[in-house]
């Protein structure tokens, strides 16, 4: 039985675009809640927990992006082709935010205002955008001789915007449980008390795309609730509202690290609910990623400098979070 190198590579995909959610969504959800602290001093503390991690952060957004092009060409064209405008929209956003990120801590007191609402911007703009793309994925492209055969506006639709404002709200949450976890004091308490109703709106959100999602894909329905896959995937909602009870116990008890934590849970599980969804459509409806993968040499000849890259990512991801762990105060200055 010889080695399945499409898998290999969808599982290296998803690892890091699941690494890249977690990781720069808790410093994109920074600049979504800048408009609720409105204190500069606070801000500086806000921008100061993510300043040393947040540009390695998007290494796994270009990793996911490269990987994709090298191993599954087809989707890469097709998935370009579909998406260039909101993908090209999202890649502003963070281009915006960053230069907003690095010119406020250079800017006079008078000029800092415009930089925090680019900043603002720039994150949302860019979360928005990731949020559309995902829902576009979920309704699927037309391919017809392995060629993109839908319209370049068929990604604006009310399922796709309501997909871009639910992962608005998911990193928000993230990065509010993040500043949690970094910060104390006034900060940390204004965290505090947005975390709930912030968890509230996006176990809605959740609810609504869990409910809409089958009732417009037949196939998804399918997938969910035919027997025995419904005993099998059942744990997963199970999972989230368990978890979603012990982060509103956790936000309540003004715990520092746990709501992070189960954050971060929370958000695999919208991720696991997602592949589960697709599975094993890398283009739904109909492309598998063994259909859209590249020749085996191909795989192979890449996947030997992903074993090598992508241990060295970890580690200095890793290394770096470490260095700067702990609490931020407000005499720390940016680094």
């Amino acid at each position: 039985m010889g080695i399945d190198l499409p898998l290999i590579w969808f599982v290296i995909i998803v690892f890091g675009v699941m690494m890249y959610v977690v990781m720069d969504g808790f410093d994109l959800g920074i600049g979504i809640l800048f408009p609720f602290v409105k204190q500069s001093h606070d801000r500086d503390v806000m921008m100061n927990t993510v300043a040393p991690v947040w540009d390695g952060n998007e290494t796994w957004l270009v990793l996911g992006g490269a990987a994709l092009y090298g191993a599954f060409p087809l989707a890469y064209s097709v998935i370009l082709d579909a998406l260039a405008m909101p993908l090209t929209i999202m890649l502003f956003g963070l281009i915006f935010r960053g230069v907003a990120f690095e010119f406020r801590f250079k800017a006079s007191e008078d000029k800092r205002h415009i930089w925090d609402k680019s900043f603002i911007v720039g994150s949302l703009v860019a979360t928005f955008f990731q949020g559309v793309v995902v829902g576009a994925v979920i309704n699927g492209m037309p391919v017809v001789n392995r060629v993109y055969a839908g319209g370049s506006m068929d990604w604006f639709t009310p399922f796709t915007l309501f997909c871009g404002l639910g992962l608005v709200v998911a990193y928000a949450l993230l990065g509010c449980t993040w500043l949690i976890m970094k910060t104390e004091g006034h900060l940390q308490s204004v965290m505090h008390k947005l975390a709930t109703p912030m968890l509230v709106t996006l176990l809605v959100i959740l609810a609504i795309v869990s409910v809409w999602t089958p009732m417009t894909h037949a196939d998804i329905a399918q997938r969910w609730f035919a027997t025995p896959n419904l005993y099998w995937f059942l744990p997963v909602p199970i999972l989230v509202l368990l978890v979603s009870w012990l982060l509103m116990r956790s936000v309540a008890k003004n715990s520092h690290y746990l709501p992070f934590l189960l954050t971060l849970a929370l958000v695999f599980l919208g991720y696991s609910g997602l592949g589960i969804s697709i599975w094993p459509n890398i283009i739904p409806p109909s492309i598998t990623f063994w259909q859209a993968a590249s020749p085996p040499q191909s795989q192979g000849f890449i996947l030997v400098g992903a074993l090598f890259i992508i241990p060295i990512i970890l580690v200095y991801t890793f290394w770096s979070y470490y260095v700067f762990r702990g609490k931020v105060t407000p005499d720390q200055g940016y680094h």
